[in-house]
């Protein structure tokens, strides 16, 4: 058996070194413990942003300038811009002025050997016979790999200073000749070391002939960190994020209200990442299940918490509730046609025409001659779903809204009565319920509910079938929070 862990650092704790060495790698542990583990680490927080466009306002990077404007010298700035934010990082990491200098040259080299190729790229593209259209997405890797070359690299310059014989590997494939198949090439990277006496720091982004971004875009850190535990059989898998996986948001229940997980399983996992609130992204948890690979989450402040483990064959001892989550900004858009009657194909075409947009579809109803989805996009695509749906079928009517959705989830919701009680909690803070669905595995009870009544229907519906369950099977409140 694989003696060896995984562990994933996102880059909202890679941007807080001293906690990532203290409560992370922990280099006060004895030097028989601090080995047997590889650290997959993301960039450092923001710097994704500045390379290919903001997550949230999609406001353009370097490589949003380069792929959608005809100027040289606005991608090239914002080249510079954030070369100049990656050198300002290293001279709050680095003290002493050759490790510095050494940070600084292997930022440079890399942020300009990436100007001289775009550059290079521009200038064969203008000849007409090559489009640049069809380099993009291999641009895009590029850009995205040197952030976390540059914060693995830090990382593993830093704890080689404190002692450790931690090894920086780049999986980024810069300057490689071979493009290997994502699997083999982990595989002959990790041959490579001993882990009994070295750790590796590795990039969280992996150039390989699949095409990582092509298929995952900014999920790939998690991708290439299942993927490595996977091939080198790791003893368990374990996410450091910046808080621990609860029984609800704190900030909407009260933190005072809301307890860790000790324990689930893949399905609550799953359920998690349809509504955003990713435990791990569901592909890279696909490798990990199938392999039996334990996930443990854990909080980089609490280090000496057990966090939540995750694995196959868990399920609650008895069945209750285990979370309460959601997203405020969904649209139910509802197609009616009264053609739809006793014609199955007429559904199943409608439901491929939306999903031709590849937009998150968080759930989905219908009868005779209605069908309504629950989608995660904005106004603009649904204006546009809507105009290719009136094409095919010029019968058909259409509306939608902005609603929110609640999930109610555990490892085994076979609760008698859990509607009601879920009900009646609703109904006494006045909120409606719009929708609600039940799936036969017993896993997940989703509620649709007016968009301003989001936060009140997870504090309502955490009270009722959390806390109070928590007070109702152990009447000491001391015990009961524990």
């Amino acid at each position: 058996m694989a003696l060896h862990t995984v562990e994933k650092i996102g880059g909202t704790s890679m941007s807080n070194y001293p906690a990532v060495r203290d409560n992370i790698i922990q280099i006060s542990r004895k030097p028989a413990d601090m080995y047997q583990r590889i650290f997959v680490v993301s960039a450092y927080g923001g710097l994704t942003n500045k390379l290919l466009e903001h997550k949230k306002n999609r406001e353009p990077g370097v490589y949003g300038l380069f792929a959608n404007n005809d100027s040289d010298w606005q991608w090239s700035e914002a080249l510079t811009d954030t070369a100049k934010a990656m050198r300002e990082i290293n001279a709050s990491l680095f003290s002493a002025p050759h490790m510095l200098k050494q940070a600084d040259q292997f930022i440079t080299e890399r942020m300009e050997g990436i100007r001289s190729c775009l550059l290079d790229l521009q200038r064969v593209c203008s000849y007409g016979h090559f489009q640049i259209n069809e380099h993009l997405a291999t641009v895009r890797e590029m850009l995205a790999g040197v952030g976390e070359a540059h914060s693995a690299f830090n990382t593993a310059l830093l704890l080689q200073a404190e002692g450790i014989n931690a090894r920086f590997v780049d999986l980024t494939g810069w300057r490689e000749p071979d493009n290997l198949k994502f699997a083999d090439k982990i595989a002959a990277v990790f041959a490579r070391y001993d882990l009994s006496c070295e750790m590796p720091i590795v990039t969280g982004y992996t150039q390989c002939k699949e095409g990582l971004m092509q298929t995952f875009d900014r999920g790939y850190s998690e991708i290439t960190f299942s993927k490595i535990a996977e091939v080198t059989d790791a003893r368990e898998a374990v996410i450091h994020k910046e808080y621990h996986l609860s029984t609800a948001d704190p900030v909407v229940v009260g933190e005072h209200n809301v307890n860790p997980i000790g324990r689930t399983n893949y399905d609550v996992a799953d359920q998690l990442s349809l509504i955003g609130m990713e435990a791990i992204h569901p592909k890279a948890a696909k490798g990990l299940r199938k392999k039996n690979i334990a996930l443990r989450i854990k909080n980089t402040f609490e280090p000496e918490h057990d966090g939540t483990l995750i694995t196959n064959d868990y399920r609650s001892e008895t069945p209750r509730v285990e979370i309460i989550a959601g997203i405020p900004n969904v649209y139910a858009f509802n197609v009616f046609d009264q053609d739809m009657v006793g014609e199955p194909q007429q559904l199943l075409e409608i439901q491929r025409l939306v999903q031709e947009f590849n937009i998150p579809l968080l759930a989905k109803e219908h009868n005779a001659n209605t069908v309504t989805f629950y989608l995660d996009t904005g106004l603009k695509v649904i204006k546009r779903i809507q105009a290719r749906i009136e094409r095919h079928f010029p019968n058909a009517k259409m509306n939608s809204r902005k609603v929110a959705m609640v999930s109610v989830i555990g490892s085994d919701l076979n609760v008698t009565g859990i509607l009601a009680r879920l009900s009646t909690s609703l109904a006494e803070k006045d909120i409606n319920v719009m929708a609600i669905y039940q799936s036969i595995r017993q896993v997940d009870v989703r509620i649709v509910v007016a968009e301003d009544h989001y936060e009140g229907a997870i504090a309502a519906l955490h009270h009722a079938l959390i806390e109070q369950q928590n007070t109702n099977a152990n009447p000491n409140p001391a015990l009961a929070a524990s």
